[in-house]
């Protein structure tokens, strides 16, 4: 099974340290190592970014940032796992990484993947 885990922040413009980015090459190389590795990334401010919506048949784009956002999805990570059990452990692997070096709040969504739309979860 593939689950995503999407981490929710407020948009701040914080980076992360150097300690921090090292924390989580860390677990990515232990997730590689057992063969649950299928990708994460962090992702750029919301001034960089757009939205498009279909709402009426009509398609609009609308260009960062998107100041009515209480919170922003601020990365990702894929794991190929056995259950959702173990996609919350690496979960909260990944954010016990975060204390002492991240000082705002973050959430974690943890959702299991469709790989084939036909057959649901």
């Amino acid at each position: 099974m593939r689950f995503m885990t999407i981490v929710k922040s407020r948009e701040t413009g914080a980076q992360p340290s150097p300690e921090l980015i090292d924390r989580i090459n860390k677990l990515a190389e232990d997730a590689v190592q057992q063969g649950t590795f299928g990708g994460m990334g962090g992702l750029g401010p919301t001034a960089l970014g757009a939205t498009a919506r279909l709402a009426k048949g009509k398609i609009t784009v609308t260009d960062g940032p998107f100041t009515e956002a209480k919170e922003v999805i601020g990365g990702y990570a894929i794991f190929n796992v056995t259950s959702k059990q173990e996609a919350l452990a690496w979960t909260q692997r990944f954010l016990e990484a975060h204390i002492g070096l991240w000082d705002q709040d973050l959430e974690v969504e943890v959702r299991q993947m469709m790989d084939d739309p036909s057959e649901g979860c």
